[in-house]
């Protein structure tokens, strides 16, 4: 086969797949600006309000464990949901340095509006494939982050930050 054939195929295939990342990407941020339109919040602040309310009296550390976010983005959500009065945070009665954290009932009423999935649609989504599949598409982006020599570290930065 021609080497300029060959080319042409692995362009097209290319470009396929770049379409198909725009589809998720664009997937995504729809769903963020929807829930933002319709509740007033970022993804990522009603992502951990679902964990909250779900997990009464959880702590930061443990937040962000569940968001698979790190602890400093966590602590920042934290900030901004107390703040807006959509959480409260109780100091731990044996060490003062540990807090627990709970929904408001204004915060009960925002989430009942959210449209799903709370932790947003790639999440849930990935949660639906397979374990083969999951395990293929873990080693295939981690060659391309590789091939990007993109930062591994925005890893831990909720996908409702990025838009």
């Amino acid at each position: 086969m021609p080497r300029s054939h060959a080319n042409t195929r692995q362009s097209t295939q290319s470009n396929q797949v770049l379409r198909r990342f725009r589809v998720v990407f664009n997937a995504v941020r729809t769903h963020f600006k929807q829930i933002e339109k319709q509740v007033g919040l970022g993804g990522a602040q009603v992502w951990a309000l679902s964990v909250i309310r779900d997990q009464p009296g959880i702590g930061t550390g443990e937040l962000a464990r569940c968001m698979d976010v790190h602890q400093s983005t966590a602590s920042n959500l934290v900030r901004a949901l107390q703040h807006k009065e959509l959480i409260r945070m109780d100091k731990d009665t044996h060490d003062k340095r540990h807090v627990h954290l709970y929904t408001t009932p204004a915060a009960l009423e925002l989430l009942a509006r959210v449209p799903g999935p709370l932790e947003g649609v790639l999440p849930a989504a990935l949660e639906l494939l397979s374990p083969q599949t999951l395990e293929r598409l873990d080693q295939d982006l981690a060659e391309l982050i590789t091939l990007l020599k993109a930062d591994e570290t925005a890893g831990q930065l909720p996908l409702a930050q990025l838009y």
